[in-house]
This record gives structure tokens, C-alpha cells and sequence, in this order.
């Protein structure tokens, strides 16, 4: 079983928690303690022994922190768990906050007097540690740094470190070796004028060194730290638990392999060097230890994470191959609910049969299903309201007649990840739930549509999938999408098309495209394809060159649930050439029964007449 469906939650022990820390920080003299949701690699993706957060709080969301002060706790959450943190958290407790509308440093300005605030230095990057205690300080108060962190003195129950087996990644997958990864990343610290970088997300860990883990749920991270040279041997921290001696013969030739609890010294090492430190990734304790040793930090971007994102051939080619795959499941998942009866199928046996049929689907194309790419997202009716809902086996439900159901899944195949999003109706679809699909739908096309020229960043981008939304005085709290890894994060940086999507956009770089409408207590609706980013080309009569994405993911979008009145005829151009792809790339894949029901769900829309 990939999905653990058991409560996670439990706020019952908040308040004694809270006490227990509040009497902690009044020992140390400090007005407050910052509880982010992190580990000491600053990733989304952490163990069971770092979720600090949700031990304290409840909160289970993949982003959030807490602000512990001597009267009052607040807890942190952007607007993907608006929702989900009233379900999770001890309101008695803690006071719910924005981190959109009013972030942590913005909060604390607000704090009347100076104050002493505490802080985990291994658990805030540099540019979160620098905004805060600019902020304390210009109201006379100050950040500290502590030595250790309190909580751990009161979890007495915390899980142990991880010790997931680590394998080599192929490099026929890879599409390029480690050798050659690790001689760039040297050449850009030349560049640079830096004598070491330090490396600390898993993600390009495991990209660098072309290595795969099993230290966190979904994602194959191998929880450790890299020291790389300008001039010398890699230094790379990883737990010999996890390695097999093949394994370990192949990064022994690649690095020098040392034990985890070697780091800190490691990096004090470093004194007279010019160390390169990510200042939204690196711990601030890292910059520490390099300056009190007399090295100097230059902040500069994870040397790892462009070149990470931006996929090559092989790795596009994976994609490609492992979205075809896990299209066909999809399909077979779609057909077999079809049959199903309205209030007969729950959420969470939804979520299973879809886990079945992929695991079923990889290992009759060759390719097994390694895992689900994150908790599969299984909302019906209300549920689906929750941006980011996790189904458990309190809050389970029927499928029930005049519903929505929203299905969020992904698969880590060893040649890809995958994330896609369908909406269906369960039974017969409300008017209003077509119409406020259909505006989803237009933004999802105009992003699938879109060309644009050489710099253009997400956040550029974003407006395009909202648009039919705005004028009809509605939007979604998320963004538009994010990148995705190749057999690594489904989550990944720097490319995103959001708000706050800043990064240009690259040829190579795959993203989704997921927008979304959400009524509280009614429905949620998304649909999400991912695409790849393609280089520019001519545009006839055009001055410019213009780049576009590839829509590499295929399954039908619901047809009952279109309104075709509200698409243009560009729209239905796309829409019936999207499905007429997407049967003759899986009906092959597919046996005669799914096929003839992939027939009719990817029949064309007729088109408005002209003019």
C-alpha cells in the first residue's frame, strides 16, 4: 500500500505542548520561539522525526509555521490550507494567519515593544533568518539563534533519522553522468570565483551525484549534504546505513564519502575559502559556521538547480514515455468508475483501485510503479473543496449522486514523475458546477495555447489562467503551476507559474498547468495537465521567434461537465484535437473494452458556428 489513510492529526495535546514550550523559552529569557515546518535541508519533503510543526500543532500541510509567543500562538498557512488548518489545529490555541496576506516578518512588525525572538538556525534559510532579525532589530529587538532546538526536549516520542536504502539512478535515464555533472558544477565555481559550494537539497544531491532514496514518503530523496570543490574531491554526507556496497563502490569513486555527524566540521574547514551558499535553500547555520571559521559566503543560486530543472533528452524522453503509461491507468481508472453507482464508491477505495491499476499498468509496460508521486488528493462533494484534502478514515465519504469528485494523483516511475488532475461528475452536474468547470477549462487552454518570447517568467504567465475567472468575480488561492522533477520531487524549483513565479521559463522545463475553482462546503474543481516547455520557433508573419509548451500528459477532460457555449472556437480546436491525441496515443495501450470507452470520451465537441 502507497497511502497510509490513518488520522495523522491530532491537536488533543497542543496546549500542554505549547505550556511546556512557553516554560522552556521563559528559562532562556526569550519572548517567543519560530516553528517552521523544515528540516535542516530547507525541502518540502521531510521525515517523520522533523515534522516539529505538526507534533506541536497538528497542522499536517506541506507548508506552514507557528509563531509560540508568551500569550498567544499563531499558526502560519498560505491559501492552499485556508481550510484544512481550522480542521487541524486547537483554535483555543492557535489563531490561524495568512503568509500571503501577512508573512512572518511582516507579522512581527506589527508586535507592539521589542522583542526576543528564538529560532533553529539549522531550520531557516539565510534570506528567512536575515528578514527577521532585520525586522526584530529596527524595533530594537533582536533573532537568536539557539543551540538546540526546544521542542526536541519535549518530544520525548520522536521518531529516529530515516535510513532508506539509496540506489544508483541510470544513467541511460539520467542522460548524463555524474562525472559530467560534477566537472560543470566545478566550471561554474570557477566562474564564479568561488573556491566550494555546498549543496544542500536532497534533490540535487541525488541529480549531482545520479542517486535515488527512500528517505521521505513519495519522493526519492536521499536525505544528505555535499561539499563540492573547485579543486578538490567532492565530500558527500550520507549515513553508510543506507548504502550497499555497490552503491558505495560507486560513490566512493566519485566523492569522498563521509558520515553525516562529520558535516559541521567539514564546513568549519572551510575557513579562507569563498563558500557558494543558496540563501533560499542553505540553512543559516551553515553561513555561520563558514564565517566564524573565516571563510566568506557568497550567495548565489544552487549551482544544481537550473541544470536540474531544465531536462534533457533522455530525461524528456522518460517523461514522455511515462506519462503515456500512466495514461492508460488513468483511463482504466476513469472507465471503472463510469461503472460504478452514485454513493457506492468511497473516497478512499477511489484512491486505492487508482494505485492498483498504475502498479498493474508499470509492470505489464516494464516500467514498475516505485510509488505514488504524493497522497493521492480523493475529494468529493465538500472534501473537494480542500485545496490540498488527504483523505483518512474518519474523513472518508461516498461518492455520492449530484457531486463532484476531484482526483489529484501523480506516480514516480523510475523514467519520470507524473501529477495530473481530473474533475468528474458523479451522477448528473449542477448547471453552475459546468459553468464554473468551463471557466477552469479556458484557463487551462489558454496556458496549453500560449506563446511567448524568450524571458518570460510564470508570474507573467499566471494571469492567462485566471482571466475567465476574474470576470466572473471568482479566482483560486494557488498558483497556476509548479516544476516537477524527473523521478525526483513532484515539486520543484526554480520554475513556477504563480504569483510569485519569477524564474524565466526555460526550454526543457516541465511545469503543471492546474487551475482551479474551490466552494467552500459545496465542490472543488481542478484540471491539470503537465507541459513542457519548448524552444522558440517562427510564428508566419511574426517578428518574433516564440516559445510554447508541449502538453505531455493524456487523459479525457469530462465532456458532461463543458459548457459549449462558453468556449470559443479556438478553444474546441484544441480541446477536440487534445482528446483526438490523446486516443490514438493510449487506445493502443488500452484493451478493447477501455478502449471503446476512451472512444466516446474523447468524441469532438461540435464547433460554434462561424462568425
Amino acid at each position: 500500500m502507497f497511502q497510509n489513510f490513518d488520522d495523522v492529526v491530532d491537536f488533543s495535546q497542543s496546549a500542554g505542548r505549547v505550556e511546556r514550550l512557553r516554560r522552556i523559552l521563559a528559562d532562556q529569557g526569550l519572548d517567543g520561539f519560530v516553528v517552521p515546518r523544515a528540516d535542516e535541508h530547507q525541502g518540502e519533503y521531510i521525515p517523520d522525526s522533523a515534522a516539529r510543526l505538526a507534533w506541536l500543532t497538528g497542522f499536517a500541510g506541506s507548508a506552514g509555521q507557528a509563531l509560540v509567543l508568551a500569550d498567544k500562538a499563531y499558526v502560519f498557512v498560505d491559501g492552499r490550507y485556508t481550510l484544512q488548518v481550522r480542521d487541524q489545529v486547537d483554535l483555543c490555541v492557535f489563531e490561524p494567519v495568512s503568509s500571503v496576506e501577512t508573512p512572518l516578518a511582516a507579522f512581527l512588525a506589527k508586535l507592539a515593544g521589542p522583542l526576543k525572538i528564538g529560532i533553529d538556525p539549522w531550520l531557516h534559510t539565510l534570506g528567512d533568518a536575515k528578514a527577521l532579525r532585520e525586522t526584530l532589530e529596527a524595533k530594537g529587538g533582536s533573532l537568536i539563534a539557539l543551540a538546540a532546538n526546544p521542542i526536541d526536549r519535549i518530544w520525548n516520542d520522536r521518531p529516529m533519522p530515516p535510513k532508506g536504502t539509496v540506489s544508483r539512478h541510470p544513467d541511460s535515464l539520467a542522460g548524463q553522468t555524474a562525472e559530467a555533472k560534477l566537472a560543470a558544477i566545478a566550471s561554474t565555481l570557477a566562474e564564479q570565483v568561488a573556491d566550494a559550494v555546498v549543496l544542500t537539497d536532497p534533490s540535487s544531491v541525488a541529480w549531482t551525484f545520479n542517486i535515488r532514496g527512500a528517505d521521505v514518503a513519495h519522493t526519492p530523496l536521499p536525505l544528505s549534504f555535499a561539499i563540492l570543490h573547485r579543486a578538490a574531491r567532492p565530500q558527500l554526507f550520507i549515513d553508510p546505513d543506507k548504502l550497499s556496497p555497490a552503491t558505495a563502490s560507486y560513490l566512493g569513486g566519485l566523492a569522498d564519502l563521509r558520515d553525516p555527524g562529520d558535516f559541521e566540521a567539514s564546513v568549519s574547514s572551510l575557513g579562507g575559502s569563498v563558500v557558494m551558499l543558496d540563501p533560499t535553500l542553505a540553512a543559516a547555520r551553515i553561513a555561520t559556521l563558514v564565517e566564524e571559521a573565516g571563510g566568506t559566503v557568497k550567495q548565489r543560486p544552487d549551482p544544481a538547480r537550473l541544470p536540474r530543472a531544465i531536462k534533457n533528452e533522455a530525461e524528456i524522453a522518460g517523461s514522455r514515455a511515462a506519462h503515456r503509461r500512466d495514461g492508460a491507468a488513468i483511463v482504466a481508472f476513469l472507465k471503472w468508475l463510469d461503472g460504478r453507482t452514485p454513493g457506492t464508491v468511497t473516497e478512499i477505495a477511489a484512491a486505492e483501485k487508482l494505485a492498483a491499476i498504475r502498479a498493474d499498468v508499470g509492470r505489464a509496460d516494464g516500467m514498475d510503479l516505485r510509488d505514488i508521486s504524493f497522497d493521492t488528493i480523493a475529494g468529493s462533494g465538500p472534501n473537494g473543496a480542500i485545496v490540498h484534502y488527504r483523505v483518512n478514515r474518519d474523513s472518508d465519504r461516498l461518492l455520492g449522486e449530484g457531486e463532484l469528485f476531484l482526483l489529484d494523483s501523480g506516480a514516480q516511475y523510475q523514467d519520470g514523475t507524473t501529477d495530473i488532475t481530473r474533475t468528474v461528475p458523479i451522477g448528473t452536474p449542477t448547471e453552475d458546477m459546468r459553468h464554473k468547470f468551463t471557466l477552469v477549462l479556458k484557463g487551462m487552454i489558454a496556458i496549453s495555447v500560449a506563446r511567448f518570447p524568450k524571458g518570460t517568467r510564470g508570474v507573467d504567465l499566471d494571469p492567462l489562467a485566471r482571466i475567465a475567472l476574474w470576470k466572473a468575480g471568482a479566482d483560486y488561492a494557488h498558483g497556476t503551476g509548479h516544476g516537477v522533477g524527473s523521478y525526483l520531487a513532484v515539486h520543484e524549483g526554480p520554475q513556477s507559474i504563480s504569483r510569485r513565479g519569477m524564474a524565466v521559463l526555460e526550454p526543457g522545463m516541465i511545469l503543471s498547468n492546474e487551475p482551479g475553482y474551490y466552494r467552500e462546503g459545496e465542490f472543488g474543481i481542478r484540471i491539470e495537465n503537465l507541459v513542457l516547455v519548448e524552444p522558440a520557433t517562427e510564428i508566419a508573419g511574426g517578428d518574433l521567434k516564440m516559445m510554447s509548451f508541449e502538453t505531455l500528459t493524456f487523459a479525457p477532460i469530462d465532456r458532461r461537465l463543458i459548457v459549449p457555449t462558453l468556449l470559443g472556437r479556438e478553444e474546441i480546436d484544441w480541446l477536440n484535437a487534445y482528446h483526438a491525441w490523446t486516443f490514438d496515443i493510449l487506445s493502443p495501450l488500452l484493451d478493447p473494452e477501455a478502449s471503446s470507452w476512451l472512444a466516446k470520451a474523447t468524441s469532438p465537441l461540435a464547433l460554434p458556428p462561424a462568425g
